[in-house]
């Protein structure tokens, strides 16, 4: 797919390249000064984020919606912002218990770049554009260019390919400079300023795209109901340390013992969402897989709002 021809911009006069004028002596400074200046540097971070709070938030509420409707989401990327997206997308099924399929990472120069440079990777627009065709996007799907300066060839030619087949697009880089040449429905742009190392986005900005990143998956997945209060209740048991954590929940939510919380899972299949509604409902795991269809996967909803769990020690706390 030809691109349209954009101004090509100074990459020299992007925030992201820009020399940081108060890390300029750090090779002189000892290593509790270097630590000092780059925590310093950190710090700025957080409050970057929180300025483009209403864009990320528009933008949850767009991926909840597609996937709910049954679309995918799919982050697209290069070096550090490829591997951050193919993070993010990779934890969201032991934690949400999301098809692997739902939240996809595409990362320019494929798995092996993910443990090593692929120098030139993301230099192609076309290849970009060949990655999302693979995938079989469509307009149920979103797609999440993620380019620390704005301006990577490999995401621009991914977000054309997914606008030609009437995907939602959304943009997440750290340059200002770079968003007027951006096409996407929503641009998400926190300005971290230069790095503490001129150029290496690994820092700064990879941090605060993986800020970015954990707000929108996590925030959409809220709002899917896959947390009941902040429990992450559709989680998939697939270690020891999470199937303690689902007998946990269990307990907490409806005060029963261990031994109960167990035989509980044992009987949904090990689904967390199903055992608190059987044991809150006082229903079998169909009737219960039955409530929680009703209401569209909300635990909250299903229970039914005068429901109350009754907690260990008598005490009962409302979610």
């Amino acid at each position: 797919m030809k691109r349209p021809e954009r101004k090509p911009l100074d990459r020299g006069k992007l925030t992201t390249e820009r020399e940081n004028p108060r890390s300029r002596e750090i090779d002189r400074a000892s290593a509790s000064d270097i630590v000092r200046i780059i925590n310093a540097e950190d710090a700025l971070v957080a409050p970057a984020v929180a300025r483009e709070r209403v864009r990320i938030a528009k933008a949850v509420d767009v991926i909840a919606d597609r996937l709910r409707g049954g679309g995918r989401l799919f982050y697209v990327g290069a070096g550090t912002s490829g591997r951050l997206g193919v993070l993010d997308a990779s934890e969201c099924p032991p934690t949400f218990g999301t098809r692997p399929s739902q939240v996809q990472g595409v990362i320019a120069g494929g798995r092996r770049a993910l443990v090593r440079a692929v120098e030139g990777a993301e230099d192609h627009a076309e290849d970009g554009a060949r990655a999302l065709a693979k995938k079989r996007i469509s307009a149920r799907d979103v797609v999440v260019g993620i380019a620390a300066c704005g301006l990577t060839p490999y995401v621009h030619g991914a977000l054309d390919q997914a606008r030609a087949v009437g995907a939602t697009t959304i943009f997440v880089t750290c340059s200002p400079q770079a968003v007027g040449h951006i096409r996407a429905d929503i641009i998400i742009n926190p300005v971290v300023g230069p790095e503490v190392v001129t150029g290496s986005t690994r820092m700064k900005a990879g941090t605060a795209t993986k800020l970015v990143l954990n707000t929108l998956t996590t925030g959409a997945m809220i709002r899917m109901g896959k947390t009941y209060g902040n429990l992450m209740v559709d989680l998939r048991a697939t270690n020891e340390k999470l199937r303690d954590r689902s007998e946990r929940i269990v307990c907490q939510e409806t005060g029963v013992n261990r031994r109960r919380a167990r035989a509980l899972l044992d009987q949904a299949d090990g689904l967390v969402k199903v055992a608190l509604v059987m044991a809150l409902r006082g229903v079998n795991a169909a009737a219960a897989r039955s409530l929680l269809e009703e209401a569209g996967g909300m635990v909250r909803k299903a229970i039914g709002a005068g429901v109350k769990a009754p907690k260990a020690g008598g005490a009962n706390r409302q979610r």
